[in-house]
């Protein structure tokens, strides 16, 4: 692996964007976005900032609470929109906003919003160093910040379903 391999990136070399159109296998019997399908798309537009930022593999290690907060329904067009937030050696946190657009009256909703861990590996599985992530916004800023507090979260709630009872 080369030496530029790890040269710090910044947040806009990872931004993705992803776009699908809700059709009927994709709901529920009332005509709703099926949730398990949503977090799918989230999966799927997390990993490509992940893969951008540290080109190379990279797998799902966890996914944080998510919220499904409006409806959305067959027809609708939903757009995801994914950045690298913080990254910690072999792993980083990936941000993945949601939104429902009602592209005939020009409108946006917040549908759902996720933090995912990915871990970045090599062809055998072995995990491979991540390079740094710069953030240039105080929005990214804040994001990565916000990514070191939820880190030790995640490591304590670990922790604490490690230790027998």
């Amino acid at each position: 692996m080369s030496e530029d391999h790890l040269i710090p990136r910044p947040v806009r070399d990872s931004q993705s964007e992803m776009a699908e159109i809700v059709l009927p296998n994709d709901a529920n019997p009332l005509g709703a976005l099926l949730g398990g399908r949503l977090m799918h798309w989230i999966d799927l537009a997390g990993a490509m900032a992940a893969h951008r930022h540290a080109r190379n593999h990279v797998v799902t290690a966890s996914v944080d609470h998510i919220d499904f907060l409006v409806p959305v329904g067959v027809g609708d067009l939903v757009i995801l929109r994914s950045s690298v937030n913080r990254v910690f050696h072999t792993s980083m946190e990936v941000g993945v906003k949601v939104y429902v657009e009602n592209y005939i009256a020009d409108t946006a909703r917040h549908v759902a919003s996720a933090h995912l861990t990915f871990v970045a590996i090599d062809s055998a599985g072995k995990r491979v160093p991540v390079p740094p992530v710069i953030p240039e916004t105080e929005e990214q800023r804040q994001r990565y910040d916000d990514a070191g507090r939820r880190r030790e979260i995640r490591r304590s709630e670990l922790e604490r379903r490690r230790k027998p009872r």
